[in-house]
């Protein structure tokens, strides 16, 4: 695959020197996790690379396209997944940049929990690394456990480049994940065995990292 080269991308040259320096899926794990987490204070977003450099921070879906870009200028795969709750439950859909080493896949991930975060290249399709969230995907008022399933991976290559600086939000990428066809976890008829979430593990459940009163804390 050849890689995103600075002027295809549309990216400043110092733009670009900033992804292009995340040459590994770790740095560019690193470099999302010391950016502020995105609470939307003025309204939802899904803002491109290029806005969530200028703004300094990133939620689930800005960070998995960070991602990808960084991805593809180093010659790898775009390729973002929708990892999605149970609906009615009050709990919202998740998006990662997915990467492979030695054909397993990992994930980079964005979030301001202590758990969905990043994944290491140990997992030998979609649905293995999906699976991997599971246990530790619970709502924190109930303990219930509610990943329901995954979407086939998308390739960011199908829109272009536009959306890398674009200055509008990015709904139409949101909209596409969504209908993309998505796969159960959860075998029919085992739900009804799945434990609830201990207290242990809700106290691990809130911890955050970045704080929605002062987001540098």
């Amino acid at each position: 695959m050849h890689r995103l080269t600075c002027a295809k991308s549309g990216l400043t040259p110092e733009e670009y020197k900033t992804l292009s320096h995340l040459t590994t899926p770790i740095k560019i794990q690193d470099f999302l996790d010391a950016i502020p987490f995105n609470f939307e204070k003025k309204g939802d977003t899904h803002m491109s690379p290029r806005r969530v450099l200028r703004e300094d921070r990133a939620h689930c879906i800005e960070g998995a396209l960070f991602a990808a870009t960084a991805l593809w200028i180093r010659g790898e795969p775009p390729l973002i997944m929708n990892v999605s709750a149970r609906m009615g439950k009050g709990d919202v859909d998740h998006v990662i940049a997915l990467y492979k080493r030695g054909g397993y896949f990992g994930a980079i991930s964005k979030t301001n929990h202590s758990t969905i975060r990043f994944r290491d290249p140990i997992y030998r399709t979609p649905r293995e690394l999906a699976l991997s969230y599971f246990h530790e995907w619970f709502m924190n008022e109930t303990g219930e456990k509610t990943l329901e399933c995954y979407s086939k991976p998308l390739d960011m290559r199908r829109f272009g480049t536009e959306w890398i600086t674009a200055e509008k939000d990015l709904w139409h990428i949101a909209d596409a994940l969504s209908v993309l066809p998505h796969y159960q976890l959860v075998p029919k008829g085992n739900l009804r065995y799945v434990r609830k979430a201990d207290a242990m593990e809700l106290k691990a459940g809130m911890f955050i990292e970045w704080s929605e009163s002062n987001p540098r804390t």
